[in-house]
């Protein structure tokens, strides 16, 4: 399936939801908020939320540090 990812067209596997992306990019989930098609998703969402051929999807990753 094709979608839009941080401003970049790519290919993933079918049927995933979107925690099924986030495990599927190797992130820990506690550290990413999902936009999807603009707008942001609630974490206890991301189970039962599949994506869909074209949707466009912002991951941002908070990093730690000082």
């Amino acid at each position: 399936m094709e979608i839009h990812l941080n401003g970049e067209d790519r290919t993933i596997p079918d049927a995933l939801t979107v925690m099924g992306l986030v495990r599927h990019l190797d992130l820990e989930p506690g550290w990413v908020v999902v936009e999807r098609n603009l707008e942001a998703l609630d974490r206890a969402l991301w189970d039962s939320v599949p994506l869909a051929s074209g949707d466009q999807i912002e991951l941002v990753r908070f990093m730690g540090g000082g």
